[in-house]
């Protein structure tokens, strides 16, 4: 599986886990296991806002595009995120955010 992604700058959380061709996210199941070798499936047939576009079978794995939500403390790799591949069944990873200060966290605050 591939993923892509697409940030935007959201205070959401995203927390997704693969199984084979699912994914579950935040809590809710997406089942890709009946598309076949070249199929694509039009974003406009799931009914999720975490999709971008379409979702493509190509050389026998998933290639997709996750909407990836940024905090305000979000890092470069947030901003500027690498592709996932290969990812392994499980709780997917996705780029971290900066690390938050004492000094940032009040400034934050009190905007």
């Amino acid at each position: 599986m591939r993923i892509n992604l697409s940030p935007q700058r959201r205070d959401d959380t995203l927390e997704v886990i693969k199984d084979g061709d699912m994914l579950v996210i935040n809590g809710e199941p997406f089942d890709f296991s009946k598309m076949g070798e070249g199929d694509t499936l039009p974003g406009s047939a799931i009914r999720s806002a975490w999709f971008v576009g379409d979702i493509d079978k190509v050389g026998g794995e998933l290639v997709l595009t996750l909407l990836l939500p940024n905090p305000w403390n979000y890092s470069q790799e947030q901003a500027f995120p690498a592709p996932l591949e290969n990812i392994p069944d499980g709780p997917v990873v996705f780029p971290g955010p900066l690390p938050v200060t004492e000094d940032v966290s009040i400034k934050e605050a009190a905007q």
